[in-house]
């Protein structure tokens, strides 16, 4: 069975981005959702707007986001619309906080711990999505790539406690902390799921790996990046994006490698991987393309 490809350059510039996304072949149409980080205030890692206008002017994409599930300067459609604003999004592009206006619940019926999920409302405005993310560590997930902003990145600020709680309606911030890790990995795993199952073949990733703290955007006090960047990945396949961020981190003799790998693994954060792939969302087996 032929490999997915996984396109891979060193070049880390707004160009860079365009290129990437052209190996791919895939245009998106219609009207295109770009999903990516905002980036929490104070935090110094996030990927800039500027960095991204190139892409995002050339498939014609809306900049699209989700509310938090924790205290911060995101966790409020007034508040998030700020920070767009200070962070300089909304003077580049339009933006949309997705579930500004309430939440709607797409169907995982082969979910493994989740059977819904509950997205921005708005996500049914677009046509196809263009999963524009930095790849970095986690506090919670291990990691962060292309399937966390399918999960935890598109659901609406209810939807990000349900996937932390792994299906706990009503779930208050507190739980969020207390919740069984593995399966929070799977639920994660099962949210991606639906939204790859929603847009179909209308969907691309491009993994950026710059800036690379052991620690999220979300967070608003992170560590400094601990590795040298790395480069652009893009490809039409959400867990081969992500399995080769991981094994590039692996296989760098760059001396933060250690630490990156640490916080990934001593979270289980593969697991997320292994349990997307289950799902037949995606693939490990991947043939990276230099360009």
């Amino acid at each position: 069975m032929e490999k997915v490809k996984v396109y891979f350059t060193k070049e880390l510039t707004p160009n860079a981005l365009v290129r990437i996304y052209e190996a791919l072949g895939k245009e998106l149409k219609g009207k295109v959702a770009v999903k990516v980080h905002s980036g929490e205030r104070g935090n110094q890692n996030y990927l800039r707007p500027e960095f991204m206008k190139p892409i995002i002017e050339h498939v014609k994409g809306t900049v699209v986001e989700c509310n938090t599930a924790y205290e911060g300067a995101r966790n409020t459609t007034e508040k998030h619309l700020e920070l767009l604003k200070e962070h300089e999004w909304s003077n580049y592009y339009n933006v949309d906080i997705m579930d500004g206006e309430g939440d709607i619940t797409l169907d995982i019926p082969n979910g493994n711990v989740i059977k819904k999920n509950y997205v921005g409302k708005n996500l049914l405005n677009y046509d196809s999505m263009l999963v524009l993310s930095h790849f970095k560590g986690h506090p919670m997930g291990g990691f962060g790539g292309a399937l966390k902003q399918l999960s935890i990145g598109i659901a609406s600020s209810k939807g990000k406690r349900y996937i932390h709680c792994h299906g706990k309606e009503n779930a208050s911030y507190e739980d969020m902390f207390t919740a069984e890790q593995n399966k929070f990995l799977e639920a994660m795993a099962d949210a991606a799921s639906s939204v790859v199952n929603h847009f179909k073949d209308n969907i691309a990733y491009i993994n950026v790996m710059a800036n690379m703290s052991v620690d999220c955007d979300c967070c608003d006090v992170a560590e400094d990046p601990c590795m040298q960047d790395i480069g652009i990945l893009a490809s039409t396949d959400p867990v081969a994006i992500d399995e080769a961020c991981i094994d590039l981190v692996k296989n760098s003799n760059d001396p933060g490698r250690e630490h990156l790998m640490e916080r990934i693994n001593s979270r289980n954060g593969l697991h997320t991987i292994e349990a997307a792939e289950k799902l037949g969302i995606g693939s490990r087996e991947y043939e990276l393309i230099e360009i």
